[in-house]
């Protein structure tokens, strides 16, 4: 099998990666912070380990302010339903995934609006003049993706940041595509909230996220329950990370984030990056020789994209093209809709979808060059 998936979950995961899980499960899956013994003192110390990690790699100032969540999708949600209140306006971008599309679709119902800005493929400031168009006096958020996990248009979160700050209102990046891939500094970009999935760039298991959170005072938690901290209180702590930490944590599937996050570290995304946009650039470049190919995206571009790709066939359904290409040839693709309708409506594919093609740090010249002949056969 050649995966080439990696935009919906990184796979294979780093050995390092299930043999941490696999030793979490058989010694020291406890439960932390709960229980004074040596095993969930264990436990405890790898989840700090792991906050300290994330904290290292996107430069946090305040291990505290990293918080897990269940996957990116419920950090977004913490965010989006934390901060918004009745009347409040978010400006999104026509790329958002479900994940940010959907929370603010149901807070229409209490009194919440939102507008999306144009993204501008490859022209950062007409990207940036978009967004500060859509701001209006009511604005509270901008809630934009990384990167579209459609068509790997990078937005500058960095200026969007700037944006938001000069009008008084916060930012929240939804780095479902880029961490792990882009290089991404929470200190210096001043970015409110960063959510991230742990089973994508950071090669960990599934059922594991991060939110990081610049201020931890305009955030209502999403739940209230048990923290193992000030449990004589019916009163839920307002202290980081407890605040957003209630429930048993994913000790295990944290576990194996620490690995995926030590293994990029140790490549740095740069590299990484580097080498799967030259995956990107090769695959792009055989696609557009060929007839019948529809490409909806420039020539990939460092500064604007993340390597993905997506395409159709002409006159063939997006979803028939991934089943031929893993029925015949043994290749793993996703095609459809991709949970982000706004990006295909902006490519105007939203009837027909589109194949997408997400390589990782593990695959290789000649799974290009496979997939390459794969699909030359299927047109």
């Amino acid at each position: 099998m050649i995966y080439l998936d990696n935009a919906a979950t990184t796979f294979p995961k780093p050995l390092s990666v299930v043999k941490e899980v696999n030793r979490a499960m058989s010694f020291y899956a406890a439960n932390p912070g709960r229980s004074g013994h040596s095993v969930a003192m264990k436990a405890g110390s790898m989840v700090y380990n792991c906050r300290g990690a994330v904290a290292r790699l996107f430069n946090v100032e305040n291990i505290e302010n990293v918080v897990f969540t269940h996957n990116c999708t419920h950090a977004i949600n913490t965010v989006l339903k934390g901060v918004l209140k009745k009347g409040d306006h978010v400006v999104i971008s026509n790329m958002e995934h479900n994940s940010v599309a959907r929370p603010l679709k149901a807070l229409e119902e209490m009194g919440v609006t939102f507008t999306q800005a144009a993204v501008y493929e490859n022209d950062n400031d007409s990207t940036v003049n978009s967004f500060r168009n859509a701001i209006n006096a009511n604005t509270r958020l901008i809630a934009c993706t990384h990167a579209s996990n459609v068509w790997g248009i990078k937005l500058p979160v960095e200026r969007l940041s700037a944006l938001a700050h000069e009008y008084g209102i916060e930012i929240m990046v939804d780095a479902a595509q880029s961490a792990g891939v882009v290089p991404i500094d929470f200190a210096e970009s001043k970015i409110d909230y960063l959510c991230m999935p742990g089973h994508k760039g950071l090669y960990g298991p599934s059922g594991t996220g991060v939110m990081i959170v610049r201020n931890p005072q305009g955030l209502s938690p999403l739940m209230q329950g048990g923290t193992g901290s000030s449990s004589i209180s019916f009163e839920h702590p307002e202290f980081m990370p407890d605040k957003f930490e209630c429930g048993t944590v994913n000790v295990v599937g944290i576990a194996g984030l620490l690995r995926g996050i030590e293994f990029v570290s140790a490549r740095s995304e740069k590299r990484i990056f580097n080498h799967e946009m030259r995956l990107i650039k090769r695959l792009y470049g055989n696609l557009a020789s060929m007839k019948r190919v529809q490409l909806y995206t420039e020539y990939p571009n460092d500064d604007c994209c993340v390597p993905l790709l997506s395409f159709n066939l002409k006159g063939l359904n997006s979803e028939a093209v991934a089943q031929r290409l893993n029925k015949d040839f043994g290749i793993a693709v996703r095609a459809g809709l991709h949970c982000a309708p706004s990006a295909h409506i902006a490519k105007g594919t939203q009837d027909i979808g589109a194949v997408r093609v997400c390589p990782s740090i593990f695959n290789t010249d000649a799974d290009i060059q496979r997939f390459t002949n794969a699909v030359n056969k299927i047109r």
